[in-house]
């Protein structure tokens, strides 16, 4: 259990290291769960919490939800991304690769990598993310 708490802390000091090299140095802030906005993403129980920067303009920093058994279809995104997943439960899928994750997890999709992603179990997959640029999903034909 003491290095499962390790491991993570050591992942969120790093992803806070990358993120100031990335997005730029910001004021301290603290949000609470409660204070965050989602708004719809366009697509049926997809939905987005920013944090800093705009999603649409730029790199960006942001929750992002899936609801319960919500697959997307084949796609990439242009800017490269970092992703903590927070609750639920992933299938990721990336080269034809599977790979099940849990809370605490972490995954970067750089290159516009190709990717799929299944929420398993019975509870939303919340992810926090963060993008090194505009913010698009990129369906592949």
């Amino acid at each position: 259990m003491k290095s499962k708490l390790m491991v993570m802390m050591a992942l969120a000091a790093v992803l806070a290291m990358a993120s100031s090299v990335v997005i730029g140095k910001e004021k301290t802030m603290v949000i609470a769960q409660d204070q965050l906005t989602w708004k719809d993403m366009g697509i049926p129980g997809v939905k987005s919490a920013a944090v800093t920067g705009d999603m649409a303009k730029g790199p960006s920093r942001f929750f992002l939800t899936y609801p319960v058994g919500f697959v997307t279809p084949a796609h990439h995104h242009t800017p490269d991304h970092y992703v903590t997943l927070v609750s639920g439960s992933l299938t990721l899928t990336v080269d034809g690769k599977d790979t099940k994750l849990m809370p605490g997890s972490f995954f970067a999709l750089t290159n516009k990598a190709v990717h799929v992603a299944k929420v398993e179990g019975d509870q939303p997959a919340v992810m926090f993310v963060e993008a090194d640029g505009p913010w698009d999903v990129v369906m592949e034909k």
